[in-house]
C-alpha cells in the first residue's frame, strides 16, 4: 500500500513539473519571446494592428487627413500614437497644418527636439479630452478638462464653436474612439 501511494505521488509530481513547464513555455511564447531564451521580444503597440474594414481612430483619422500631418508628425514624436489608438473615448481638438503655421516662427521646430518632448507632450495634451463630446454638447461658456489637466473654454458665437476664443470648429469627424474637431488654431496651455 505505501508503495503505491509513493508511486501516486511521484506519478503526479511528475505531471506537474510538465504541466508547469509546458505553461512556462506557451507564456514566454505569448510575450513574443521564442520560449526558450527567457527574453521577451518588443512587440508593437495598438498602432501596428491592420484594419482596414472598421472605423478609424482619432490617429487614423489624422493620418489621413492632408490637413493633419504636422499634428501626425508631432504625435509620433511625442509617442502618443499608441495612446490615442486605444479605446478612448477621446475628444481630440486637432490642429490643421495651416493652424501650425500661424505659430511664430521656430516654435514648432523647437517643440520636436528630444530635449522639449515634454512641453510638446503638454501642448498635445491640451488638445485631448478624455470624454467624447459632440459638437451639440460643445454650449457657450463650458469647460471642459483636458488630458494635461488644465482646462479649455467653449463659445458659440453665430452658429460656430469657438474654443478659447482663438480657434474655430472648422469640421467634425467622428471616429471609432471619439471625436476628432478640425480646428484653426493651436490651443496653447496657459503660461505658455
Amino acid at each position: 500500500m505505501k508503495t503505491l501511494r509513493t508511486t501516486t505521488h511521484l506519478a503526479l509530481t511528475v505531471a506537474a513539473i510538465f504541466i508547469l513547464t509546458q505553461c512556462g513555455d506557451r507564456t514566454q511564447s505569448s510575450r513574443g519571446g521564442d520560449g526558450k531564451s527567457g527574453d521577451p521580444q518588443p512587440t508593437a503597440g495598438q498602432s501596428a494592428v491592420k484594419d482596414d474594414q472598421s472605423q478609424k481612430d482619432v490617429v487614423k483619422v489624422a493620418v489621413g487627413s492632408p490637413d493633419h500631418s504636422t499634428l501626425v508628425k508631432a504625435v509620433q514624436i511625442a509617442e502618443y500614437v499608441d495612446v490615442l489608438s486605444n479605446a478612448g473615448p477621446f475628444t481630440v481638438f486637432a490642429p490643421t497644418n495651416a493652424a501650425f503655421d500661424k505659430l511664430p516662427a521656430g516654435t514648432l521646430e523647437t517643440l520636436t527636439k528630444p530635449e522639449n518632448k515634454a512641453q510638446l507632450r503638454d501642448i498635445l495634451e491640451y488638445h485631448v479630452a478624455v470624454a467624447s463630446y459632440k459638437p451639440e454638447m460643445l454650449r457657450d461658456g463650458m469647460s471642459l478638462g483636458m488630458a494635461n489637466g488644465g482646462s479649455i473654454e467653449i463659445a458659440n458665437k453665430d452658429g460656430k464653436i469657438i474654443v478659447n476664443g482663438n480657434a474655430t470648429v472648422v469640421a467634425t469627424v467622428p471616429a471609432s474612439n471619439g471625436i476628432f474637431h478640425v480646428i484653426d488654431g493651436v490651443l496653447l496651455p496657459p503660461g505658455k
